[in-house]
């Protein structure tokens, strides 16, 4: 069976499957990481965003063959419930979930924006959550929890 090397959330990792082409969201799912949720299947809602070299992707439309030799970032790698990443304590502090379904896909856009942009205006937040879409309409605090994240003045 072929195997696929790469580092998921910091450590080595192997995955193997029949099929190279399979959505990377399943393999990561079937290592146990169940944090992106399969939403769409088109790579359209967001539910599913993970990094892969620091970069945001959906992973239901990702084959796992690419993620060989490449770092990828799930919620659950970027921070614990003892520690949580800033924008996951944000997220909390600003009540950013009603369902939940696509916190972790918006937290992960979000990191990687932070990443790139320490300090981003609302339409950069915008624009990098614009692939991440909210049934409960939560936006106007994911905008805040994102703003506290960067330790920017919150507007309520």
């Amino acid at each position: 069976m072929p195997t696929y090397r790469c580092r998921i959330n910091g450590r080595t990792a192997s995955i193997q499957t029949w099929d190279g082409n399979k959505p990377l969201l399943f393999a990561l799912r079937g290592l146990g990481l169940h944090g992106a949720k399969p939403g769409c299947g088109l790579g359209q809602c967001g539910s599913c965003t993970v990094l892969v070299d620091r970069q945001p992707v959906r992973s239901c439309v990702v084959a796992t063959s690419t993620a060989a030799g490449r770092s990828i970032t799930t919620i659950e790698g970027l921070g614990t419930p003892a520690k949580p990443d800033p924008l996951q304590s944000a997220f909390i502090a600003e009540q950013a979930a009603q369902c939940g379904y696509c916190t972790s896909g918006m937290i992960v856009s979000a990191r990687a924006l932070l990443t790139e942009t320490p300090r981003p205006t609302v339409d950069q937040i915008k624009t990098a959550l614009a692939g991440n879409l909210c049934r409960c309409g939560a936006y106007p605090r994911i905008l805040r929890a994102v703003l506290r994240a960067s330790g920017q003045p919150i507007d309520k």
